[in-house]
């Protein structure tokens, strides 16, 4: 089984440090990521894992970073939903794709069943901002396991805004 980072506490996902996504604006130019799909059930993913390690897969093999070891979820509907994993280079063999804009970032904790509250939650951050939501993007930042070793499964969610 491949690892996604051997250097984290579990071997798996790095321990997530909420501060530098929480309540802040990235502005992004050109900010390469690959992208794949994973198969979903009424928005729950079923193949994530190793859609996952495909990527990991092809992103150790050119040698290249996962930089923050950030993963984007784009769920395009009840059966789909798209991934774009941030790397430092073109990945052969990948859809390369980049993203350019301003983001909103707020990071919420806790289960998964809370999606749609944090999500309410996010409208109104966005709106007090006088900001409007383009297009959202969900960051997992842990997997389950690594998540009840850690004692926090934190989600980030990222809005582009204008």
């Amino acid at each position: 089984m491949t690892q996604l980072n051997e250097n984290s506490e579990t071997g798996c996902c790095p321990r997530f440090n909420p501060e530098p996504w929480n309540g802040k604006i990235l502005e992004w130019k050109d900010k390469k990521f690959i992208k794949d799909k994973v198969f979903t059930f009424f928005y729950m993913p079923f193949n994530f894992g190793g859609v996952m390690k495909r990527l990991d897969e092809k992103v150790r093999k050119a040698g290249a970073k996962m930089p923050d070891f950030l993963c984007l979820s784009d769920h395009t509907s009840k059966w789909n939903m798209g991934v774009y994993l941030a790397v430092d280079r073109e990945i052969p063999d990948a859809k390369n794709v980049t993203l350019s804009g301003k983001f909103l970032s707020k990071v919420y904790e806790g289960h998964y069943k809370d999606t749609g509250k944090w999500s309410k939650d996010f409208e109104a951050y966005a709106k007090s901002k006088n900001l409007s939501i383009k297009k959202w993007y969900m960051w997992y930042t842990t997997c389950p396991k690594c998540a009840k070793v850690y004692g926090k499964n934190y989600v980030v969610i990222l809005g582009e805004v204008n």
